[in-house]
């Protein structure tokens, strides 16, 4: 079920619930070899396991079983919509949140600084994550670069990432990635979907090739992956399909590019766990017209790419030191997930469903339920796609009609 999709005629807006969404990125994981336990099982968390014994609890998958999301199909899932026929460019949502002039007709794309060895090959797809200011500085070099008949802004988005925007006659965003994915190959060549995409390669390539040029005495980061190719989005906006005021909030700017799309407003903050929950507790006193808000934590996410279980294990631990934070505010509904799993034995996002819980006074809870992949699985939400997740949340805070007589 796809919530964005049936939500129309029954949500109700005379209603005073209000819904907090925190999306720990990559929360669901893998057990580690030697224990046998993932990162949650590993992890200390009562405040969280006490919001599973007195909610719901269950699994949800962003794509279905077996397909692995990126971060913005996964994400536009949680919020409703649907992946597969709404598939926005990465490009685009790091052009949004970072707040570029980004207009109908132009092609965002993603950027990730990268160390290449003298014979081409990716030897780091993330240059050692380098620190942000580094990025800033290596993005103000890239603005030199000029493409006939085109204009190109590069800005920085967080330590290795960043962001491209081009704007011109006859662009598109059929073009595939050049990121390699592993260490020790070169980056893949740009591929055009149909011919019509060919003169966005051919501007692509030429920005590659200055880039290379300007970059080439750096280091680590001497060259870019470029990725996510995406046309400026538009989607029915949350306040249309949900009947809500919704707020994002999330330090990465990625993140907050996803939450304007479909609706939200997005104040900046930083990416620090308590600096967001600042912002959401002085939003939630001074604007009571709002009632959604999305917060995100980004760094989960960063130590199970890098493999690093303990790393993972201990922001999990931050994570649930804060969790008296939102309680103290008093939601309707206080829903904790994340957007897809990224296991630490893996070093990536993987298919596996997300452990999940719903707290509200209209719930089902499971006696000694956690937040783990294991307890979840048993939970009475049973495994659900991620886009039924926000019919729940409505459903949860009252804000959902009886369908039929």
């Amino acid at each position: 079920m796809i919530s964005s999709d049936y939500t129309r005629g029954l949500f109700i807006t005379d209603s005073s619930a209000r819904i907090v969404m925190l999306v720990i990125d990559g929360l669901g994981g893998l057990p580690h070899p030697d224990s046998g336990r993932s990162e949650l099982e590993t992890a200390n968390l009562p405040n969280l396991d006490a919001l599973c014994a007195r909610g719901s609890t269950g699994l949800i998958s962003p794509l279905g079983p077996g397909f692995t999301p990126g971060s913005g199909p996964a994400h536009l899932a949680l919020f409703g919509y649907d992946p597969w026929t709404s598939s926005i460019g990465r490009g685009a949502l790091s052009g949004l949140g970072l707040g570029l002039d980004f207009k109908p007709g132009d092609v965002a794309a993603r950027l990730n600084f990268c160390t290449v060895d003298d014979a081409g090959l990716v030897t780091d797809r993330r240059a050692g994550r380098i620190p942000t200011d580094v990025c800033v500085r290596l993005c103000a070099l890239l603005q030199d670069i000029t493409i006939p008949g085109v204009k190109v802004t590069v800005a920085a988005e967080m330590e290795y990432r960043a962001a491209v925007v081009f704007r011109g006659e006859g662009l598109s965003d059929g073009v595939t990635d050049s990121d390699p994915q592993v260490t020790g190959h070169l980056p893949l060549p740009l591929q055009a979907a149909t011919a019509a995409d060919e003169r966005m390669v051919a501007v692509a390539n030429q920005f590659l090739d200055q880039v290379r040029h300007i970059l080439a005495d750096e280091s680590p980061a001497n060259m870019v992956l470029i990725r996510g190719f995406g046309r400026y989005p538009e989607l029915p906006s949350m306040q249309q399909v949900y009947g809500l005021h919704p707020v994002g909030i999330a330090g990465y700017p990625m993140y907050r590019g996803i939450a304007s799309v479909v609706g939200m407003e997005t104040p900046e903050t930083d990416w620090d766990v308590d600096a967001e929950l600042d912002l959401l507790q002085q939003r939630w006193r001074n604007h009571p017209d709002e009632d959604f808000y999305y917060v995100h934590v980004k760094k989960t996410d960063s130590a199970g790419e890098d493999g690093d279980f303990d790393k993972k294990v201990h922001l999990l631990e931050e994570v649930d030191a804060r969790i008296p934070r939102i309680l103290e505010l008093e939601p309707d509904v206080l829903i904790v997930t994340g957007d897809h799993s990224t296991p630490s034995i893996m070093r990536a996002h993987s298919w596996h469903p997300v452990p999940t819980v719903i707290a509200s006074g209209r719930c089902i809870p499971v006696h000694g339920a956690q937040l783990s992949e294991r307890s979840c699985a048993s939970g009475s939400l049973g495994q659900i796609p991620s886009t039924a997740l926000m019919a729940l949340a409505l459903a949860h805070a009252g804000r959902l009609a009886k369908f039929g007589a």
